[in-house]
This record gives structure tokens, C-alpha cells and sequence, in this order.
């Protein structure tokens, strides 16, 4: 009696008539290859053959249980282009496919597909283990040779013969020496270039201790001892190691630096010793000698330049200490005294004027006083920058950051990173850019525009303005912030009209460069000129100056220059004759004065934290003794905190 089949069984309704189901399910479990019904649709293994069992160790009900997709972790795509090539050709194979054994392992097997007979919903899969299929293969060419005989051991002994034989010309025509020890550390073999380096003969050498015959001694002929040897350490930790600080020694008692590797000989996982390939590299060694010593001497040659141009370097800024700032009117005199007192600073510094009194001037002499003066001092004009390319101009932006970003921009903080940044005409930058230009001075930290890279830099700042920035502020269009971060030290600069005794000296300087510039000879400046420029209320300050200097030259006839000045206007008010000099300014009183030194002092004890012995501090800031200026500080009543 034929039993019903199971739910999942391999036997259908529709097996042809010639052949009964109880055959058919006999030959599908009798089948000595590993088959399986697999249904693609749902996912599903319909049946498996006692085969399939050992070789997927699983039980028959484990088995049927599990889903297809569960058996071929991690491969689903290429189950499903497995079985679709299946069903659309009516049989397939692939080796893509490894199904997971009961322990955990991937199996390598060969799959081999075709639609089931009267179901094509169903797949009949058998499946060949690739690793016996490849045992089997050598199994039948060894029982082949075995049968071959005594003629096919004869032919393979010849082709081992022909294989040492060019193994040994392979040895006797290498340029490098090359020998062998085993596990003991005793010589097996040598190659004629080895015998070459060495001056020994491989009869000499072969069965001796390798190590203390060449490789006794340290390149000082100190002893080498046989455990700190890498070579022998070869066989010992399995690594291979390579040399290019040892020499050998050779059979006349020289040594010659050499360069080499030991790599472990292994059988069956079993070290039984190492191969050393090695070439002399003494010429190699005296080149790079040569070669160091000729960069030592380069590199002395280097530092003595560096020495005198930095002492050229120093003698250029002490001949030319706030070189530009002409003048010693009481204004200028103050307005030194501020920059060296902050100069030597990383204190930004916010320098204030009318237009042309020279605010760049300053910026540039703090910048070459302080210890950035190595490095360069970037200057930005706010006022020429179109409003859409601020950002970029001070941050930089990435290629592609916007339409016309054909390549990489470095912008002007990052230029000056290590050195100054002078912001130039700082008000004239937009309200809502302001905001970025406080956290860039707060973090030193900014990104480019297209960039998420976050840079960082080390800027000291220095800026200017012709404008009232508190009023500004009060105005609504200037950060009230960013104006704190700016005027942290403030210094002004003063219009030409209120130092008109500095206006001679200031002319004069322009005349030697207008007369060297144009060459125009025998210029000068008559007592008569000089008191009309010292009329004169020069509301273009210094920049006016010069230019008027430039035309007049120009007009210049016969030596004499040609002003074309408005004349003073008649209806102001003289001053009083008793608060006037010959140059036209009023000088100091005692109380301004003592307001003047009671005021740097206390900026003095501020940039050195109250300290007034030692480097850095507010003795050595001003360049007076410590007890002078203890004296001061009690004859002032100032407070040291």
C-alpha cells in the first residue's frame, strides 16, 4: 500500500504515467547527490533527499521547517536571480550560491536547477560539494600516475631534475649573495655571488654556524650576540626581517655594510629555517655620508645667512622705528608711545582718524614692532569690497561654492594667519556680515564659503575707521559687540590742522621723494612756503599734503615751487597770543600733562597685570627703572590692580 504523501512531498498528482510514485520517490531518495525541492513563491523547502540531510547536517523535519532565504543567509539577491534563470530556461546553475551547514559554516557547492516535472511552481535543486569534486579529481589523476608506472615516475623524476637544475642557475646568476640555514642555524647551501662578497667557498661555509662566521660582530666589532641576531630570528618568531644597518664580516677580517632579508622556511606549518638574500650597499652608505655631509655644511651655510639677515633685518627696523610717522609734536610723541606700548601685545587695536592722517601708518609700524613682524601684514580695504563678495574676501570660498568659483580662493584671514590683518575703513562692513566677523575674532575659527571644513587661525587684528563708531552704534548700524571686541586699545590719530609744527617736517619728507621720483632738481621749501602750509587748514590731512607738494613741484619754475592754497579765512578769531607758539600750537599744560603719564602708566600695569619688576613688565613696557616708576605710580595715587 503506497503511503499519502506529506503536505511538502516531492511526489505530485501530475508524474507521468510510466513511471509510479513509489519508484519515483525511491530514486529521489536514493539519489547519491544532495537534492532539494524548493518552492520560489513561498519561500519554501518542499522536500529533501537523505543526501541533501548530510550534507546540509540537518535533520528532515528542521529542514523542511526552515524557509529558503533562512539556508542562504545574506544572499538573497542571488537566490533570486538563481531561481528566475531557473524558471525562464527551465534549468540553471550557478557556484555563487553557499547555503549555511547546521554548525555554521558556508558550504562551496555547484547548484544545479530545473523546473520539477508537472509542477513548474516548484524547482528540483541538486547540489555537488565542490571541495570532494575537487578531491575526487585528484584522487584519479594520482591513480592515473600509479598505473602509468614505472614510465610516468621516470618522466617526473626528469621534470624534478630539470626544475633543481634551473633552481640552481636561477642561484648561480643572481647579482644578490643568497645562503640558507635551518632551524639550528647551520648553513645548508650558498650561491657563487655569495662566495664573491664573502671571499669564503660554500665548501667552506656549508654545515658551519652562519652567524658566528660572518655576522659575529657589530659594525664597532663589538660582540653580537646569537639570540639578538634577526635572521635567526626568522625561524624563531616566523617573520620576515629586513636589515640595512650590519655588515658582514668577511674571510680577511673586513667588513662591508650590507642590506638583506630573512624570510622563514616553512613545511606543513613547521619553521625548519630561513633564507637570507643580501647585497653590499658600502657605496650606497659613503654616498649618503657624502651626501649628509654635504647638507651639514649647506645647512651651517643656511643658519649663518639667517643669522645675518636677521641681523640686517634689525638694523632696517631700528634705522627705521615707526618709519612713515613723521612729526614730534606732543600728538605724535603720545601716539609712538601707544604703539609701543601695545605693539609688543596680541591686543587688537582700533586706530581712529580723519581721512589721510595716516591710520595704515600706524597699523604698519604696531605690526613691525611686534613679534609678528616675521610674518606678513594683510591689509583689507572694507570700503572697496562689493557688499555680495565680503564673506569670500575675508574667509575664502571652494571651488564651485557659487556661479564664477572656478578654483580654490585663500581669503584674507587665512593669508594672515601667524602675522596682522589690518581692516581698513572696518565701518564701512555690512550689519548682517558683522555678526560672522565677531565669531571669527572670538573663536579663531571660520569656514569658507562652500566648505564644511572648519579652519583655524592665529590673527592678531588691527582697525581702522574715520567714522564715530559709538555713534554708529547708537545709530543702529554698527554692532555694539563687535565694537567692544574692536576698542580694546584705542589710539587716535590727530588732523594736520591741530599739529601744525609738523607740517614742515612732513613737506619736506614729501619734496625729497617727489624731486627723486620726477627728477626735477634744485626744489626747495622757502620760509614763505612754510608759513602758508602752516595757514593752511588741511581738511585732506597728510594725503592733501602731498599731493598739494606733487602739483607744486609740477608747476615749479626757476626753483621756486608754486602753491595753489586757498588763503586762511580772515573772519575766524585769532587765538590768544599767550597759548600760541611759533608753529601755532597751544602746548600742554602740567594737569594735561600729568593726565598724559597717569594715563599710560595705568595702561602700562593693565597689559602687564599690575607688575612693574621684570620682563614684560610696566618698567620695562614705558623703558623706565622699576624704582622710577614706583615713585610715579605713589606720586600719582594710582593703584596697581
Amino acid at each position: 500500500m503506497i503511503p499519502e504523501p506529506a503536505p511538502h512531498s516531492f511526489v505530485s498528482s501530475e508524474i507521468p504515467a510510466c513511471m509510479g510514485e513509489e519508484a519515483l520517490g525511491r530514486a529521489f531518495e536514493g539519489a547519491p547527490e544532495a537534492m532539494l525541492v524548493l518552492d520560489p513563491g513561498s519561500d519554501t523547502i518542499c522536500n529533501a533527499n537523505p543526501s541533501a540531510l548530510r550534507l546540509l547536517g540537518y535533520d528532515h523535519e528542521t529542514l523542511l521547517g526552515m524557509r529558503v532565504t533562512a539556508l542562504h543567509p545574506d544572499q538573497v539577491p542571488t537566490l533570486i536571480v538563481f531561481t528566475q534563470a531557473v524558471q525562464a530556461r527551465g534549468r540553471d546553475w550557478t557556484h555563487a550560491l553557499t547555503p549555511r551547514h547546521a554548525d555554521g559554516h558556508a558550504l562551496n557547492v555547484e547548484y544545479s536547477g530545473a523546473l520539477l516535472p508537472g509542477d513548474p511552481t516548484k524547482i528540483l535543486v541538486s547540489l555537488f560539494d565542490l571541495d570532494e569534486r575537487r578531491r575526487r579529481l585528484v584522487d584519479t589523476e594520482a591513480d592515473a600516475h600509479m598505473r602509468a608506472g614505472l614510465t610516468e615516475w621516470q618522466r617526473m623524476e626528469r621534470i624534478f631534475r630539470d626544475i633543481e637544475r634551473e633552481n640552481q642557475l636561477i642561484l648561480r646568476a643572481a647579482g644578490e649573495g643568497i645562503y640558507g640555514v635551518n632551524a639550528d642555524g647551520i648553513t645548508t647551501f650558498i650561491n657563487p655571488a655569495a662566495e664573491r662578497m664573502l671571499g669564503w667557498q660554500a665548501s667552506d661555509l656549508v654545515g658551519r654556524d652562519m652567524h658566528s662566521t660572518v655576522h659575529h660582530s657589530h659594525p664597532d666589532g663589538c660582540h653580537y650576540p646569537h639570540h639578538d641576531c634577526p635572521i635567526y630570528a626568522a625561524f624563531r618568531d616566523g617573520a620576515v626581517h629586513q636589515v640595512d644597518t650590519e655588515v658582514f664580516w668577511r674571510r680577511d677580517g673586513t667588513p662591508f655594510y650590507v642590506a638583506y632579508t630573512s624570510t622563514p622556511i616553512r613545511d606543513r606549518g613547521r619553521l625548519l629555517g630561513a633564507v637570507i638574500v643580501f647585497r653590499d650597499i658600502s657605496q650606497r652608505r659613503e654616498a649618503d655620508e657624502r651626501l649628509r655631509n654635504a647638507l651639514a655644511e649647506v645647512d651651517s651655510l643656511r643658519q649663518r645667512l639667517e643669522l645675518e639677515n636677521a641681523y640686517l633685518r634689525e638694523e632696517i627696523r631700528e634705522g627705521g622705528h615707526h618709519q612713515g610717522i613723521i612729526g614730534r609734536s606732543p600728538a605724535i610723541e603720545a601716539c609712538l608711545r601707544q604703539i609701543d606700548l601695545v605693539a609688543g601685545t596680541d591686543a587688537t587695536v582700533l586706530v581712529s582718524g580723519e581721512s589721510g592722517t595716516g591710520k595704515e601708518l600706524v597699523a604698519r609700524a604696531i605690526h613691525e614692532a611686534s613679534r609678528r613682524r616675521d610674518r606678513p601684514l594683510i591689509r583689507v580695504n572694507c570700503a572697496a569690497i562689493p557688499r555680495e563678495l565680503f564673506e569670500s574676501e575675508f574667509f575664502g570660498h571652494a571651488k564651485g561654492a557659487f556661479t564664477g568659483a572656478v578654483r580654490d580662493r585663500v581669503g584674507r584671514f587665512e593669508l594672515a594667519d601667524g602675522g596682522t590683518l589690518f581692516l581698513d575703513e572696518v565701518g564701512e562692513i555690512p550689519l548682517d556680515l558683522q555678526g560672522k566677523l565677531l565669531r571669527v575674532l572670538q573663536e579663531r575659527q571660520f569656514e569658507r564659503i562652500g566648505e564644511e571644513r572648519t579652519r583655524t587661525v592665529d590673527v592678531r587684528l588691527v582697525a581702522a575707521t574715520n567714522r564715530d563708531l559709538k555713534a554708529e552704534v547708537k545709530r543702529g548700524r554698527f554692532r555694539e559687540d563687535l565694537y567692544f571686541r574692536l576698542n580694546v586699545f584705542p589710539i587716535g590719530v590727530v588732523p594736520l590742522r591741530e599739529r601744525r609744527e609738523d607740517i614742515p617736517l612732513i613737506a619736506q619728507h614729501f619734496l625729497r621723494g617727489v624731486v627723486r621720483r620726477l627728477n626735477i632738481p634744485d626744489l626747495r621749501l622757502t620760509e614763505g612756503d612754510v608759513r602758508r602750509l602752516s595757514r593752511y587748514d588741511w581738511p585732506g590731512n597728510v594725503r592733501e599734503l602731498e599731493n598739494i607738494i606733487e602739483r607744486a613741484a609740477i608747476l615749479g619754475v626757476r626753483g621756486r615751487l608754486r602753491f595753489d592754497l586757498p588763503e586762511p579765512d580772515e573772519a575766524a578769531p585769532p587765538r590768544p597770543p599767550m597759548m600760541v607758539e611759533r608753529s601755532g600750537v597751544a602746548p600742554s599744560t602740567e594737569s594735561e600733562r600729568r593726565a598724559r603719564d597717569r594715563a599710560d602708566i595705568v595702561a602700562a600695569l593693565g597689559l602687564s597685570q599690575g607688575r612693574i619688576f621684570g620682563a614684560g613688565g610696566a618698567a620695562a613696557i614705558l623703558g623706565v627703572k622699576p624704582t622710577t616708576l614706583a615713585s610715579r605710580i605713589k606720586a600719582l595715587g594710582i593703584s596697581r590692580r
